[in-house]
């Protein structure tokens, strides 16, 4: 075999993340309430739209969590009989295999996008043996062009067949969602296209095809440009932004989805404890996150993530390959926001429960001789699920940011690890220079904004669908 699959801890975790919510997606299928609460969530053009982009961030995260070693080529002079199979240390994912123009060419400094010259002068030596500071040409970026060549034409003619190419791949979805839908719904197939072009359906599949068509059209820009052209530019080192940006949604996605799976089963279990027993264990509940809420978030978070870093630089042998170690960093940054931001969901869970104990169906069961654990299970938990999703629809975001300020601090991730934060923070000192180097910090915002904004509009969707107070 041409490479060998390697498995992180962070990759083990978003698998049974992705089969957890397939199984959540089967179960809510099968409840009524839950399948009419997700019909409402799916009626609204704005969540559909929102939960396309998110789809298509999760995409991009799956094929960066399918990582491997690629096999080095047999040593000169060994034959086949004897030669050893060995396998690279660096670790590479399905998505870097996707992108190996955009990894592999590799400049020597700042480029802008789309450009032929680096971004800085440099000093060349002349062929009458004199010197000349020059912007010098790109290794790579527009060098299919020759000297004095326009790049607009050549741009213009890559882009040509695009939106044709956006509109096929969008109409073939569009078909396969029409055969779908006029099996389910009974109706012809004609039809069914007509209703869903004009708004009609029952879930809003328009914005959906719309944010399809973008995705595709970016997709096939991206197919033309990609090979000749730096099309967000380069970084300090060289590298290319696009690339950085892309590698940056799986790190925005795990801290965002792990801290919340990590928070969970504190905040619930303590939260509808607290709330139904009382007495001295929601006194010492309460004063647990009391005491946490006290300390500056920062600061906890920057002890316990140094302390950690201590840890694993003590101990190189637990780890083969340095992604690993990287990824034994975000596991533990993932790990220390989630047992650090519970306090709030723990809180509203607890003020929930203390309505939900006093209900009639609750003091039934009690009379009825039903255990604690029972009533928690079947009566409380159910009753408050909802609260517990909006919740995690709202942190997802916040998360997002978070990792981002932790990283632009320094205590955020790996430096080996790529993420908004990081890009940022590299980006961060260049914005003094003149002229600014504004094209780090544009990607890593804009990457950053559609996916924070995307999670936003779902959870306002799903907290609308979801919250009994807003029902009519």
């Amino acid at each position: 075999m041409s490479f060998q699959p390697v498995l992180l801890f962070t990759d083990l975790l978003v698998f049974i993340l992705i089969v957890c919510t397939v199984l959540f997606a089967s179960q809510a299928r099968r409840h009524a309430p839950s399948r009419e609460a997700w019909r409402r969530v799916g009626r609204q053009p704005a969540a559909m739209a929102s939960a396309a982009i998110l789809s298509i961030f999760v995409v991009i995260g799956f094929m960066d969590s399918l990582h491997f070693r690629p096999q080095l080529p047999p040593g000169q002079g060994e034959s086949a009989e004897v030669q050893k199979v060995a396998y690279s240390s660096e670790v590479l994912s399905l998505l870097d295999a996707l992108l190996t123009p955009l990894r592999t060419q590799q400049e020597k400094t700042y480029s802008a996008p789309f450009a032929r010259e680096s971004f800085q002068r440099e000093t060349v030596e002349q062929a009458d043996g004199g010197q000349a500071r020059i912007y010098p040409r790109l290794k790579y970026g527009a060098s299919h062009l020759e000297e004095g060549e326009s790049r607009l034409p050549d741009i213009v003619r890559r882009l040509a067949w695009t939106p044709l190419q956006s509109l096929i791949a969008t109409g073939a979805l569009l078909c396969l969602l029409a055969v779908g839908v006029a099996r389910s719904r009974g109706i012809e197939l004609a039809v069914t296209v007509r209703h869903i072009l004009t708004g009609r359906t029952e879930l809003a599949w328009r914005p959906v095809l719309a944010v399809i068509f973008l995705a595709a059209l970016l997709l096939a820009a991206g197919v033309a440009l990609v090979p000749h052209y730096h099309v967000l530019g380069t970084d300090k080192v060289g590298q290319d932004v696009l690339y950085l940006s892309l590698k940056s949604v799986r790190t925005g996605l795990v801290i965002g989805t792990l801290t919340t799976l990590i928070m969970l089963p504190f905040a619930v279990a303590l939260g509808i404890v607290a709330g139904y027993l009382g007495g001295w264990v929601d006194d010492a509940i309460q004063y647990l996150y009391t005491v946490l809420n006290s300390i500056p978030s920062v600061l906890l978070i920057a002890a316990s993530v140094l302390m950690m870093q201590v840890m694993i630089d003590t101990h190189p042998q637990w780890f083969d390959t340095a992604a690993e170690r990287a990824d034994a960093r975000l596991l533990a940054l993932c790990a220390i926001l989630g047992m650090t931001s519970w306090t709030g969901l723990c809180r509203l869970l607890r003020g929930e429960t203390l309505k939900l104990r006093e209900l009639d169906y609750v003091q039934a069961a009690r009379a009825f001789g039903a255990s604690t654990a029972q009533i928690l299970r079947r009566h409380i938990l159910p009753n408050v699920m909802h609260i517990v999703l909006i919740s995690v629809a709202l942190d997802f975001s916040s998360l997002v940011l978070a990792e981002a300020v932790l990283s632009y601090v320094g205590i955020g991730v790996d430096p080996s690890t790529v993420s908004f934060g990081s890009m940022i923070n590299a980006a961060r000192a260049e914005l003094a220079r003149e002229p600014v180097v504004w094209w780090s910090l544009a990607s890593a915002f804009g990457f950053m904004l559609a996916l924070v904004l995307a999670a936003n509009l779902f959870a306002d969707a799903v907290r609308d669908a979801f919250d009994p107070r807003r029902q009519i």
